[in-house]
């Protein structure tokens, strides 16, 4: 019996629905694995299909179609490495979540995921029955354990497998990024490590699906713990990774250690792929957006000008008579760094052929908020209409401070399609753009340097809506704002524990009001990546009426 096994990890990127497309890229993962001399390529959970599909798998004819390319897929591998492959099964028994295994021509084994995730984002127990616990396979002279993603969570089903003669953990994940997840996800699988004493593979898709990015980074544990491979993040990778037989059993032979970057790099990649796989897989190649001088439009600029080059980057300013000679000279100063196309479009004739056309029924009114929003929404509306005639998708620009407590305008800045600093905290976007003033990589693709002004990040935010505005007038300043939301949403504390924690009581409960009455915008806010533990979307779901206010 042979000594050495050769397992090539395809961390690749998958587009939900797109089975013909995925099926031949997991094809052409299995012809590279078959030329290198692999026993065995494994790809991520449920990548056939695209994860995660939400209500999609529920309908039938899409599963067939699944499980029939399944069937296709093996019989054209018939001829070389075994492959492991996400996809449903169904059969008169349920709906699973399953990872199955394809040799010589045929289905010769299907893990049904055990363990349904049902928090954070995920709510598979609404989507997939309970599978078993399954046994371990054989493929050559190994014999390969695989708890499905959340099964390597719990004991039960590594242990199980460890019991039942499995010689090494395959662990087939996609599981999305988040601030600090690598870290968590190292904790949990050295914890099976230890229970088993068994290595464990841990293999993660990569790209970015709808408000989810999933940031690959997979890697390879030895008994003890012990790190024996890192996978780039947030990049497509197939790497052939060696186990060889030792007395003490199956151990992964040594191989790439790639360099994870911190927590404000992570974030920043996570928004690129995010952003460029929205606009791929949805079939746009181009972008514009609003630029008005502040900070949140550069940074979304810069972002997008990384993401798909400057070239396919239009910026469009909007000025009103409110717009401040400081607002005009620094977005064109971030135009003309990037390299983008600036397009100026005043509003004040719209603006004034509105007020024309609402005189006679606002008569004896006074101007206030109003007539504010009327000129983000002539903004939003003159967006849209540059975006439909020329074949653009529209960024909006709002971070999560504003989102949260609805200092935007519905149908006004909030128009879009998709929303780059959603889960961003104000304060978080002025330290973002200092990171990529100080900080350039390869797979940016707008200059390096100082691309934003530093004028841009330092001087006081304003909506310019009125003379004279700044955010403050209506907001606490930033920095207390973020870290009463991040104690509210994030850690779900109660005002009292936020006041305890040496906040005003009187600002803490407007910014709870205020976070309780915009949950109607934020359900029509376009998407945006997830970076946070709880974002805006599947991570918190909030009721849009609800009179129910913490008076604690």
């Amino acid at each position: 019996m042979t000594d050495r096994f050769r397992l090539t990890l395809a961390q690749l990127n998958p587009t939900l629905g797109a089975l013909a497309a995925n099926a031949a890229k997991a094809r052409a993962a299995w012809e590279q694995a078959r030329a290198a001399g692999a026993d065995m390529v494994a790809l991520p959970e449920m990548f056939l299909t695209g994860y995660q599909t939400q209500d999609l798998v529920l309908k039938p004819a899409f599963v067939a179609d699944a499980m029939a390319r399944m069937e296709a897929l093996a019989a054209a591998c018939a001829d070389g490495p075994a492959i492991g492959i996400g996809a449903p099964f169904a059969d008169e028994s349920g709906l699973y979540n399953a990872w199955w295994v394809l040799q010589g021509g045929r289905v010769v084994a299907r893990m049904l995921k055990h363990h349904r995730p049902n928090d954070d984002v995920f709510d598979e127990v609404r989507l997939f029955d309970e599978g078993p616990i399954s046994g371990p396979y054989r493929i050559g002279p190994l014999r390969i354990g695989t708890p499905v993603c959340e099964d390597a969570w719990y004991e039960d089903v590594a242990e199980t497998l460890a019991e039942t003669g499995a010689e090494v953990l395959l662990v087939p994940n996609g599981s999305p990024y988040r601030r600090g997840k690598l870290d968590l996800r190292m904790n949990v699988t050295v914890a099976r490590v230890v229970e088993t004493g068994l290595p464990l593979i841990y293999l993660n898709a990569v790209g970015g699906q709808d408000d989810q990015v999933f940031d690959g980074a997979s890697f390879a544990l030895n008994p003890g713990g012990a790190l024996a491979l890192q996978l780039p993040p947030f990049e497509e990778v197939i790497e052939h990774v060696d186990l060889a037989r030792t007395p003490q059993g199956w151990r992964v032979v040594p191989g790439q250690m790639a360099a994870q970057p911190d927590a404000w790099e992570q974030d920043y990649r996570a928004m690129l792929l995010g952003l460029k796989d929205y606009l791929g897989k949805s079939g746009f190649s181009k972008v514009l957006l609003g630029l008005s001088g502040g900070v949140d439009s550069a940074l979304v600029a810069v972002i997008a000008a990384d993401t798909l080059g400057p070239q396919n980057v239009r910026c469009v300013m909007l000025p009103s008579e409110f717009t401040a000679r400081d607002s005009l000279e620094d977005a064109a100063e971030v135009a003309r760094r990037l390299g983008c196309r600036l397009d100026t479009v005043p509003i004040e004739g719209a603006r004034g052929a509105v007020a024309t056309a609402l005189a006679a029924v606002m008569a004896g009114t006074t101007p206030d908020v109003t007539e504010e929003n009327i000129q983000s929404r002539l903004r939003g509306l003159m967006l849209m209409a540059i975006a439909n005639k020329f074949g653009e998708m529209l960024l909006t620009t709002g971070n999560k401070s504003e989102v949260a407590v609805g200092y935007c305008t519905i149908y006004g800045d909030m128009a879009g399609g998709y929303n780059p600093l959603k889960d961003l905290y104000k304060t978080r976007v002025f330290e973002t753009c200092r990171w990529r003033n100080a900080n350039h990589r390869a797979w940016m693709a707008a200059p390096a340097g100082e691309v934003i002004p530093p004028r841009v990040i330092d001087k006081p935010p304003t909506a310019e809506l009125r003379a004279g505005q700044r955010d403050q007038d209506s907001l606490p300043p930033y920095e207390v704002l973020d870290a009463i939301l991040e104690r509210l949403v994030e850690a779900d504390q109660s005002v009292a524990e936020v006041v305890a924690a040496g906040f005003d009581r009187a600002t803490v409960k407007r910014v709870e009001h205020l976070l309780y009455i915009s949950e109607w915008k934020r359900f029509q806010a376009a998407p945006g990546p997830r970076l946070s533990t709880r974002a805006f979307w599947l991570d918190r779901r909030y009721p849009i009426v609800n009179r129910w206010r913490d008076e604690g």
